[in-house]
């Protein structure tokens, strides 16, 4: 059986880590926690699981610090995690036979890393990631900002998943670290304008936003799967900047990368049509979004709610306004299962329960 290093850089973490570091303990087999500036309880926390508590100065680069955590480890295999992920039960049961059965010859194993989840336990981000690699092949984290481990040869994709449950929001730090590469005058890679177009759109510089994303596209070279949520991020853009007609172009530009549809546009582009109360297209595009199956050996963003309750609840309005009850109550039951207790949802079954059932007169509409 091999051995795992978990290897961590963490700062004022003192609301989460302990709960990360109970999820993990028993299966690792070596704890690294490299502090880098806390001025709270965590490195406290941290030294109640481990000795081995190190100590790096910030310099505004999260590869560096990462590495600095890497250098520490001695087993024959390294984990990372940030201070507010967690191995669930189950996934705990699916790493410890991991760890059994892994053959030694295996450079890196992929996981599922669920990103973001919503009140109901649901998935709301979901993608692979490098996550346990082997010590031995030095493998290095790049980029400063949105880093990634530079990762090559024997690669297998496991199902564990780590889950991150975030309490808190670092606001416009990301893009404090990017506009410091802009003002040195850094060149930027397409990965770099794909990521800074997303530290715009959430901060709500739409159209700086718009400006980035169309350089990631207009750039030969990057990961073909950036340019397609290029496309669908600046969509996202148009959209609150109240450019329906651009947004529909861009969510049928991803198409020219993807080939592909997604459920991810497929939902938006119905969700266009339905606010220009085209509803036949839009429920045409909803029902794809629900049809498309997802690989699970893929690499890039997956959003199961375009694909699950998402499409069915915007059915269900669609099909409302076409005075088709009973389709509109299917697919609200269909939404209904992936969240049980939505107000909105128990909203239009009560409402579509009366209009089935003895036509009772509403005036109130869907929502």
């Amino acid at each position: 059986m091999v051995s795992i290093s978990l290897c961590m850089i963490v700062k004022n973490e003192e609301a989460v880590l302990a709960r990360c570091l109970e999820s993990i303990k028993d299966i690792v087999d070596e704890i690294n926690i490299v502090d880098t500036g806390s001025n709270d309880k965590t490195v406290n926390i941290a030294k109640q699981y481990t000795d081995r508590v190190f100590y790096f100065e910030w310099i505004g680069d999260f590869a560096a610090a990462r590495n600095e955590s890497f250098k520490y480890a001695t087993k024959d295999y390294i984990l990372y995690l940030d201070a507010d992920d967690v191995i669930l039960d189950e996934d705990r049961v699916k790493l410890k036979k991991l760890k059994e059965t892994l053959n030694p010859e295996v450079d890196s194993v992929s996981m599922y890393y669920n990103a973001g989840t919503d009140e109901y336990g649901n998935v709301t981000l979901q993608y692979r990631r490098n996550r346990l690699v082997k010590r031995s092949r030095n493998f290095k984290w790049k980029g400063d900002c949105h880093q990634y481990l530079e990762v090559y040869g024997n690669i297998i994709n496991s199902d564990v998943a780590v889950t991150h449950k975030k309490i808190r929001h670092s606001v416009g730090r990301n893009l404090s670290i990017y506009q410091k590469k802009l003002d040195r005058g850094d060149t930027f890679s397409p990965r770099d304008y794909f990521y800074y177009g997303n530290e715009l759109r959430e901060n709500g510089h739409y159209e700086k936003a718009i400006e980035s994303y169309e350089k990631n596209i207009a750039m030969k070279d990057g990961w073909i799967e950036d340019k397609v949520y290029a496309c669908i991020n600046k969509a996202d853009c148009h959209r609150y900047l109240g450019e329906t007609v651009k947004e529909l172009e861009s969510l049928f530009r991803s198409f020219q990368f993807s080939k592909l549809p997604r459920p991810e546009t497929c939902s938006r582009i119905g969700f266009n049509f339905q606010r220009q109360q085209d509803y036949k297209a839009a429920v045409y595009w909803y029902d794809l979004a629900t049809k498309l199956e997802t690989d699970p050996n893929k690499w890039s963003f997956t959003y199961p709610a375009y694909a699950t309750w998402y499409p069915h609840l915007q059915m269900c309005v669609c099909y409302y306004n076409l005075q088709d009850f009973k389709k509109s109550y299917e697919h609200n039951e269909k939404a209904r299962e992936y969240r049980p207790n939505d107000k909105k949802i128990l909203f239009n079954k009560e409402l579509l329960e009366k209009k089935l059932g003895i036509n009772q007169h509403q005036t109130a509409g869907l929502k």
